[in-house]
């Protein structure tokens, strides 16, 4: 399974590759989002110029773009239009039923002694569901040419749901991972611990920052007309010369290192301080080693690529104007909604893994010590 996912991120890197060298025909429109780095540029028309008749009568603002830019090869090509909808449907019919059916097992587990590991792993799916649920619209909006006909309300909606539970995710991984390390690591400040308290309030973390990363989608136009297209973009193309950008670049930086970031190096530091601690015990964690492991990669391989491309994008369209970036992030965000199908799988393979005195909760545990992780 490891080997699989680069091998389909690198992949629909090709096709990106080789859309952007030739196809010249449409572009898109999107929000005004204050600032957001995950956009190509638009630009706002001149105010002699006529608009094209194939253009939808509507009264939403307009934007231009330059056919020569990697905007416009996306927006018309395999894609953007065929290969990233394709994604989503395949993501959306096997986690969609997968995290419902977690959600109604954990539920109710909620009276049982394990209520912290609940509660999390409850946070979990919930946020997983919310994300492969925003998918449905985009399918129809990428399979569409890149139109957008269900509205600005809907746009915002749909924009604020999908990258806000990208975050929500990543963040509940970094807080299970960090449970586990202190069971493993530090049992006896674990056992101390009022779990139950700190397993509430860690979430309420995460949705308050979660809160955070959808406000900016929820305040400002998403959707606009191509000119030059006839489209109705969402969020694909910003007016990003307009000055109510510029105040949010910093506020979206900080952003991207609390919900990437900060969660990727928590994970890595309780993952090799768990197989560290592990290994120096005289018993034998090879199996729960090799398969938290795996969980882990799968893990990097999902999250790691949005995050870097997501950074590198933002600072190269702020510095140079250059958003030829954004199609490779587009592809690694789908990366994203695979983990996010993936999850109830991967807890299923670490319960299974019963190692000598490891004790694990069917379908929703995690590394556990006897009597330890309640």
């Amino acid at each position: 399974m490891a080997d699989l996912v680069p091998g389909l991120l690198i992949c629909l890197m090709a096709v990106q590759s080789s859309q952007q060298e030739g196809n010249s025909t449409r572009t898109k429109t999107n929000i005004q989002v204050g600032a957001i780095p995950k956009t190509f540029k638009g630009y706002k028309p001149n105010q002699t110029n006529q608009l094209p008749a194939l253009i939808h009568p509507s009264s939403d603002p307009h934007l231009q773009v330059n056919p020569e830019d990697p905007v416009t090869a996306y927006t018309t090509g395999v894609l953007s239009t065929w290969v990233i909808p394709l994604t989503y449907i395949l993501a959306m019919l096997v986690g969609v039923p997968s995290n419902a059916y977690i959600l109604a097992f954990l539920r109710v587990r909620l009276s049982s002694k394990s209520f912290s590991t609940v509660v999390l792993y409850l946070n979990l799916a919930l946020s997983d569901l919310l994300l492969l649920l925003s998918l449905g619209l985009r399918v129809h909006y990428h399979f569409n040419g890149n139109d957008w006909i269900f509205g600005e309300v809907s746009c915002r909606l749909i924009t604020a749901l999908f990258y806000g539970n990208v975050y929500c995710s990543a963040q509940t991984i970094a807080g299970i991972s960090l449970k586990r390390y202190l069971a493993v690591v530090k049992p006896f400040l674990y056992r101390r611990m009022a779990k139950t308290t700190l397993a509430l309030w860690t979430c309420l973390v995460i949705w308050i920052l979660y809160g955070a990363a959808i406000v900016p989608e929820l305040l400002v136009r998403q959707s606009y007309q191509i000119t030059q297209l006839g489209i109705t973009t969402c969020h694909d193309v910003l007016p990003l010369e307009e000055k109510s950008h510029f105040p949010l670049v910093p506020y979206r930086m900080v952003l991207v290192c609390l919900g990437f970031i900060l969660p990727f190096l928590i994970c890595i530091y309780a993952h090799v301080s768990v197989v560290y601690h592990l290994g120096q015990s005289a018993c034998d964690w090879r199996p729960f080693i090799r398969v938290s492991t795996l969980v882990f990669v799968i893990f990097v391989v999902c999250f790691l690529p949005s995050g870097i491309l997501h950074i590198l994008h933002y600072i190269k369209l702020f510095s140079s104007g250059d958003d030829g970036l954004y199609g490779y992030y587009r592809v690694a965000v789908c990366l994203c909604c695979f983990h996010s199908c993936l999850d109830p799988f991967l807890c299923i393979l670490v319960s299974k893994t019963a190692a000598s005195e490891l004790q694990f909760i069917s379908l929703h545990g995690i590394l556990q010590r006897p009597a330890v992780m309640t």
